[in-house]
């Protein structure tokens, strides 16, 4: 495919690059009384030479033509229940949903109420959350999150930001996780693909995930955060990885400006691809029937070969 970029660019040429998204400051997150205020809409200023209505275009093309390659795109942890979505969101810090995955179906056979696990003896749930990396601090915070539930909702998964974030181990991304896949309210998951990617994009150069959640969300209507969310976060684990992106095997390669930050080659780029682009499974061990029809495969359990 040479170096010429899709967009315009000549990597190695050093032609003229997009200035990257300025965004202005959103307000700061309260922080009294245990709540987080939402973070309000922001201003957008796109790259040289691309108008703040350009920017919106090329940020919803890029999402639909997401759409498209990833039609089944969902959240990756399994779950049956707000309790236990919850419960795994908090344990996929610092290591994979798979791993999560392998490890939640003995967790949840075991404790498979808020109440059972606020009862439960620290030293049997940090054996079973071993494997997730963590496992002190997450046992913490599973036993001290249930005990919450117990105590303040009743034993249910609250279904608003103020009070999901009043929970122990709970900020905004695993609240806005719950309530777009387990409530269906609307929500950006800003994680570290989701970052990654939409500076890759030049659709803001906010590094704190608050600011980030306010520059995207302004660009998108609401009722398209969550979808956007999944598509983002299954397009940085497949293709766009952050030390070596299939750039060759992209397809949204005409609109990014940072095509050329990786692999070129479309043969050498289609190594690169991880999970069912690759041929490997995905990430769930209960897959969506659309992910299945779709082709993909299904994740194996803790100690498979």
């Amino acid at each position: 495919m040479g170096e010429q970029s899709p967009g315009g660019s000549n990597k190695k040429g050093k032609s003229a690059k997009k200035a990257p998204v300025v965004v202005k400051k959103a307000a700061a997150v309260e922080k009294s009384a245990g709540k987080a205020a939402p973070v309000k809409k922001i201003a957008v200023r796109p790259p040289a030479g691309e108008s703040p209505t350009a920017l919106v275009r090329r940020a919803r093309r890029v999402n639909r033509e997401l759409a498209e390659v990833y039609p089944y795109a969902h959240p990756e942890l399994d779950f049956e229940n707000p309790f236990q979505l919850l419960v795994a969101t908090v344990l996929s810090a610092q290591t994979t949903d798979l791993r999560v995955n392998q490890t939640t179906p003995a967790l949840f056979a075991r404790y498979p109420t808020p109440e059972d696990l606020a009862a439960a003896n620290p030293e049997e749930v940090e054996e079973i959350l071993r494997p997730c990396g963590f496992f002190r601090a997450k046992t913490r915070s599973v036993i001290g999150l249930s005990k919450a539930l117990v105590e303040n909702f009743g034993g249910e998964v609250p279904g608003k930001l103020e009070a999901l974030v009043t929970l122990p181990g709970v900020g905004r991304k695993t609240a806005f996780v719950v309530l777009g896949n387990a409530f269906g309210r609307p929500g950006i998951t800003v994680d570290t693909h989701f970052q990654r990617l939409v500076r890759r994009w030049q659709w803001t150069d906010e590094t704190d995930p608050d600011k980030i959640e306010a520059a995207v969300g302004a660009l998108f209507p609401k009722s398209d955060w969550t979808d956007l969310s999944h598509h983002v976060i299954w397009h940085g684990r497949r293709i766009c990885h952050a030390r070596k992106p299939a750039c060759g095997a992209c397809p949204i390669a005409p609109l990014c400006p940072a095509y050329g930050e990786g692999e070129t080659d479309p043969e050498k780029a289609r190594k690169l691809l991880k999970y069912e682009k690759g041929g490997f499974p995905g990430q769930r061990l209960k897959p969506p029937q659309a992910y299945l029809d779709a082709g993909g495969k299904p994740a194996p359990p803790l100690g498979a070969a």
